[in-house]
């Protein structure tokens, strides 16, 4: 059983599916599914499957280990922060390797729970708005995430709707490659920092291709206008 927000990608819904998982939706955004799937949880005594879980890290862990091991030296990596598995366990390879790659947090400019809680140090709560970067569109964060994130990030960008759908159209035009709008977030915070990283060796995590075709398609239909 999984619970997702309405408005969900239809694409994302229907590959779960297809998966034969049992879909629920529920609630306008991300903190209003998982709230209900905690109630579920509880009534039916399933066990919960967080979105920021240790067995989760070590998945994700796996692509770092790859990235680490074949280019050991980079300067920075950029990271879109959903709700923290994947700059967490970039944190955890980079240091398990000892290296000194810099990691930069990315979050939506119209879901910036990270962004504030970071600034603050503690958890803070913000409205999750962000339409086409819904990967990111987390309006509370996960305190165990924070912690490793205080740690471990170097600073966090906050990038626009915008910026994520020139990002995303610019993958397409260069590589020829798909990519949702949670997934490019990160390129469009490494042209925003385009001065600052400038002769240096950087990576963009991509995490994704999950973007319905009618929304791709009227991002790619935004350049040529």
């Amino acid at each position: 059983m999984i619970v997702v927000p309405h408005g969900n990608s239809a694409s994302k819904n229907a590959a779960m599916r297809a998966q034969g998982a049992r879909l629920i939706e529920h609630g306008q955004d991300f903190q209003s599914s998982l709230e209900h799937a905690q109630k579920i949880a509880s009534e039916l005594g399933y066990h919960l499957v967080p979105p920021y879980h240790r067995d989760i890290l070590l998945g994700v862990a796996t692509y770092w280990l790859e990235l680490f091991t074949a280019i050991p030296e980079l300067d920075v990596a950029y990271v879109p922060i959903g709700m923290g598995s994947g700059v967490c366990s970039a944190a955890a390879v980079r240091n398990g390797l000892g290296l000194g790659t810099k990691l930069v947090g990315v979050v939506s400019d119209h879901a910036p729970t990270y962004a504030l809680s970071i600034a603050q140090r503690q958890i803070v709560e913000s409205p999750a708005q962000a339409v086409l970067a819904d990967g990111l569109a987390c309006r509370r964060g996960d305190a165990s995430a924070l912690e490793v994130m205080l740690e471990n990030i170097d600073h966090v960008v906050r990038v626009t709707d915008a910026e994520v759908a020139s990002a995303m159209r610019a993958l397409f035009n260069d590589t020829h490659n798909v990519i949702e709008g949670a997934g490019a977030a990160a390129l469009a915070a490494a042209l925003r920092e385009a001065a600052e990283i400038r002769g240096k060796r950087v990576a963009v995590i991509a995490t994704g291709g999950n973007v319905d075709p009618d929304v791709f398609a009227r991002v790619l239909s935004d350049q040529l206008a």
